[in-house]
């Protein structure tokens, strides 16, 4: 794993509170399980309302929480005062997504200054067996937090 820079010491209030605030994330009664230097995982449980036509959690919704995972981990790396935007992700989904919850793990492959790439692989979770479901890779943009 690349060595990470934290610009920012209070980087994990700063990604919890962030994560309080956002409204999609709170529809799919979403939480984050990990947050650390260039790593942040999002856990979303199964839910009827989540679904697409035969029972899997939605694509939107694998997506979202794929993205959410990458702008909170490139968020992890940056300076006080900053904020996160997606400028482009691409994703490629493996298998349908089931169980009792999915889980998002993002992870900062190259940050930089205003541009950090990432990458989520999001798992489907029945009990203990887990089935690799969806993997993003996005670009990140920093912004000045307003």
């Amino acid at each position: 794993m690349p060595e990470h820079v934290v610009r920012n010491p209070g980087f994990e209030t700063t990604i919890r509170d962030s994560f309080a605030r956002q409204g999609l994330m709170s529809t799919y009664a979403a939480r984050l399980e990990r947050v650390a230097p260039g790593l942040v995982d999002i856990a979303v449980p199964f839910a009827d309302g989540l679904t697409q036509q035969a029972g899997y959690f939605h694509a939107g919704v694998t997506t979202a929480a794929a993205d959410t995972a990458c702008g909170y981990a490139a968020l992890t790396l940056m300076a006080p005062g900053s904020e996160v935007l997606s400028v482009e992700f691409k994703t490629n989904l493996l298998a349908p997504a089931r169980g009792d919850r999915i889980v998002a793990r993002g992870r900062v492959i190259r940050s930089g200054r205003t541009i950090t790439v990432c990458q989520a692989d999001v798992f489907g979770v029945d009990g203990e067996e887990e089935t690799h479901c969806a993997t993003m890779v996005a670009t990140m943009i920093r912004v000045d937090a307003g």
